[in-house]
């Protein structure tokens, strides 16, 4: 039973909705926040040098503060931020879906636990998350003249 869920598109737009929606209210609260997300999912542009992308698990939390905060965005169905990796601190944009994301954590809590499975190729989900609900909830966040700074 718990199989045919987290394999249904609908219930991935679902927890993609949330997702959504959860990371527009940090962003508004200025509060930072990890994600624990599969790497094989993870880009990075530009790419890792080899010695530090085999340097991650294969799910790895990023904290998202300071001017990786400051840089971070929703994109669609992607959460889009700059870090430093290593010890030389390469810079490198880095996109993750959504979908891709396991956990939303503050300090050492996770407030938001995904168990939908994500598939590239789905391409329902996609188109999906371009409803109503998705552009409401990003019109509240524009209508404040503050979260601007969190739209690149």
């Amino acid at each position: 039973m718990l199989d045919n869920i987290i394999k249904d598109s609908d219930f991935a737009n679902v927890m993609q909705k949330n997702m959504q929606d959860m990371i527009l209210h940090f962003f508004s609260k200025e509060q930072n926040f990890g994600v624990l997300c599969k790497i094989k999912d993870v880009s990075f542009s530009p790419e890792l040098p080899e010695d530090i992308y085999k340097q991650f698990h294969q799910m790895t939390l990023f904290f998202l503060a300071g001017y990786t905060f400051e840089t971070a965005r929703l994109d669609g169905e992607y959460l889009i931020f700059e870090a430093g990796f290593g010890t030389d601190n390469f810079g490198s944009l880095v996109t993750v879906p959504l979908l891709s994301i396991m956990q939303i954590i503050i300090e050492e809590t996770p407030v938001l636990i995904n168990l939908a499975l994500y598939n590239k190729e789905r391409k329902e989900i996609i188109s999906k998350t371009k409803d109503k609900g998705v552009e409401n909830s990003m019109n509240s966040f524009l209508a404040n003249p503050e979260n601007s700074k969190f739209l690149k």
